[in-house]
């Protein structure tokens, strides 16, 4: 029975290692970044990595850690060995897409797009999606030309 667990710590850290090297490459994350997007910590992610768990992860942990990544939960499961037939939570249905974000995610994914071009909209996208907002009340105090 020890073999066994051991055999799927191996595994999973495989499995998280794999997924953070995807991050990494594609989306440019730190493990940092990747934390905050997952709502795990760092720590225990880096748990996960080294095998270094006395009982198995928590299933909403590993939830969080897929979906923040945009993986399937139940290939996690699977390398954990287990269960999957049982039900999951419905996934939600996600709201309709501007169809200027479908055109920029259509362009990243073209294979006839150059590197640098799909670097220049990831590096606008972040920039947009983490700038600090203005308070309100800087916004309206602002004078028109009149």
């Amino acid at each position: 029975m020890p073999d066994r667990a051991h055999g799927r710590k191996i595994a999973f850290a495989a499995f998280v290692r794999k997924a953070l090297d995807d991050a990494r490459t594609t989306r440019a994350w730190t493990g940092t970044e990747v934390s905050r997007r997952t709502g795990v910590s760092r720590q225990t992610i880096n748990r996960w990595v080294r095998g270094e768990w006395a009982s198995d992860p928590e299933a909403a942990r590993v939830v969080a850690f897929c979906e923040g990544l945009g993986l399937d939960p139940s290939v996690a499961f699977g390398v954990l060995g287990w269960d999957r037939t049982t039900p999951s939570r419905p996934a939600p249905s996600a709201p309709p897409m501007d169809p200027d974000v479908e055109a920029l995610l259509r362009r990243l994914v073209d294979p006839n797009v150059s590197d640098a071009e799909k670097f220049h909209i990831r590096e606008t996208i972040r920039y947009l999606a983490y700038r600090p907002t203005l308070p309100k009340d800087v916004r309206k105090g602002r004078k028109q030309a009149g």
